[in-house]
């Protein structure tokens, strides 16, 4: 089930970092999200239409200054794209439910997936899991 509000709508409910990089494909700089450097036990939620995307026991810290998760919690609700932009050749990460662009995903992450799903945190809504204490690996 695809869910899309209008740009409108979105502009109401989002901030405008929220809405440059969920519908306008922008990406914040490296080292200022609120997750880059999160380690509380919950969830990420996509944070136009609250669809759960990533476990807080798949995120890493892969240097880059962006969240990191080696998988999403359910691969249904991502979709990845062919992204041509700025000269390179990338896969970029979508929501599945409402096309919110969540940042790419590189094939340079640790086990047993090898895979970095690399996402701006403006993108993302965390809810943590009940008593929820901050995770100790990285």
């Amino acid at each position: 089930m695809i869910m899309k509000k209008t740009d409108p709508e979105y502009k109401q409910v989002l901030s405008d970092i929220e809405y440059r990089v969920t519908r306008e494909a922008a990406t914040e700089r490296p080292f200022t999200g609120k997750y880059w450097d999160h380690w509380h036990q919950g969830k990420y939620k996509c944070i136009c239409c609250d669809t759960p995307l990533f476990a807080s026991d798949t995120k890493f810290d892969a240097g880059c200054g962006w969240p990191s998760y080696n998988a999403p919690e359910n691969p249904k609700t991502i979709k990845e794209v062919r992204d041509t932009s700025h000269g390179m050749i990338r896969t970029e990460v979508r929501c599945a439910n409402c096309d919110a662009h969540l940042g790419h995903v590189f094939d340079d992450g640790p086990m047993p997936t090898g895979l970095r799903y690399c996402i701006n945190s403006a993108s993302l809504q965390f809810e943590p899991s009940e008593n929820a204490k901050p995770n100790q690996d990285k």
